[in-house]
């Protein structure tokens, strides 16, 4: 049995990144960037102006300066011209600024009779002029790899990149399996439960960006589990769940090895989740969860969240952990390491442990928010002690 760091750890090497593709700019929100966005131009490509009012001299604004009024430079529709001594262009937000001009007086600052302004007295003196290149220019980059958001989205198209590549999208195959399960909508028997771990972990995955498939559920015999393996052999992650322990039906392990599965550990330290299993399954990583639903619920937040940021190409590493105050004290912790459900108060910057922790119990998982995470053999924690959680 090996720490939740080890384990973590061996997932990791044995992912490699997936190969990429071209996508439209619209349809790359949520993907992961796998090459760096050039700047085509500069932005803004000209001097603009900040603010509606008049272009003029720098050197000629003065209280009681006056202009006359050449021409007007609006956004898509600059002045084509330069000024000369007392001249002025009527000029709008986002225009460019023309020859000539150093300076945009506001147009709450000027006196205007006809085609004459004149300055008033306690003028505003920004010169409200945005230069060329201010926010970015030919040949500034979008970094990669990241997760593209709106804000990354709308710079690449300022930017002028029409199309981006990304991570392809992983292909994650989830095996449920076990005699006693059917589907939701079945009709189940005297002995049978309905199936739910999939669903969960489908939707979270899905979420990261993951392309999943739900396989036909694996009955507890070898032929089931062989024809099941067949279904997922052009997956980049192989989810198993159930199956894994060492029971007279749990056939997961035995079936995969004898299919070249290069297992890389089996047995985590951790509660929920002890009988977990990883290894090289040809050009795919299989990850063998527990059966209990709560159980293959953490350990997918634990290590299939991780290990699929890792086939998207993003930085390995584990799960970003923040910090609470306990709300009541706790009794002290057993020799392994456990992630217990929990509800966090708010802005109060509080944590409590739900009272139920049984690793068959959906709906507590349901109410919970956070697995506050207790080291192995921690003894008491008063109330106030701060407590280590990954936010759900």
């Amino acid at each position: 049995m090996i720490s939740v760091a080890d384990a973590l750890t061996e997932i990791l090497a044995l992912t490699r990144p997936v190969g990429t593709e071209e996508v439209a700019l619209a349809a790359a929100g949520g993907r992961v960037l796998r090459a760096p966005v050039l700047a085509g131009r500069d932005q803004p490509p000209f001097a603009s102006s900040a603010m509606d009012g008049y272009a003029v001299a720098a050197d000629a604004v003065r209280a009681g300066a006056a202009f006359d009024v050449i021409g007007t430079s609006a956004a898509g529709h600059g002045f084509d011209g330069a000024l000369g001594p007392g001249e002025a262009v009527r000029i709008f937000t986002g225009a460019p600024v023309p020859e000539g001009a150093g300076h945009v007086i506001i147009q709450e600052d000027v006196h205007r009779e006809g085609d004459r302004i004149t300055l008033r007295d306690g003028y505003d003196r920004a010169a409200y002029i945005r230069p060329a290149g201010m926010d970015f220019t030919r040949g500034d980059a979008i970094a990669a790899p990241r997760v593209l958001g709106p804000t990354d989205l709308a710079l690449a198209a300022a930017m002028n990149a029409p199309r981006l590549s990304v991570s392809r999208r992983p292909v994650v195959a989830l095996m449920a399996t076990g005699d006693e399960l059917v589907m939701p909508g079945d009709v189940p028997g005297p002995d049978q439960i309905i199936a739910s771990n999939s669903f969960g972990l489908k939707a979270r995955f899905e979420g990261l960006g993951a392309e999943v498939r739900m396989l036909p559920i694996a009955r507890d015999n070898r032929a089931a589990l062989m024809t099941c393996f067949d279904l997922a052999a052009d997956a980049d992650l192989i989810v198993t769940l159930g199956g894994a322990s060492v029971g007279d039906h749990d056939l997961v392990g035995p079936v995969a090895r004898e299919r070249g599965m290069e297992q890389a550990f089996y047995k985590v330290a951790m509660r929920p989740g002890k009988p977990l299993m990883a290894g090289r399954f040809g050009d795919a990583v299989l990850l063998g969860l527990p059966g209990n639903p709560v159980s293959s619920l953490v350990c997918g937040e634990v290590f299939g969240v991780p290990a699929i940021r890792a086939l998207l190409g993003l930085e390995k590493r584990a799960r970003q952990r923040q910090t609470a105050r306990l709300e009541a004290g706790i009794g002290p912790n057993g020799g392994r390491e456990h992630y217990m459900r929990a509800r966090l108060s708010g802005d109060r910057g509080l944590i409590t442990p739900m009272a139920r922790q049984d690793s068959s119990l959906l709906s507590v998982m349901a109410g919970a928010d956070a697995l506050m995470i207790r080291p192995p053999d921690q003894g008491p924690c008063p109330a106030g002690s701060p407590m280590e959680y990954i936010p759900l």
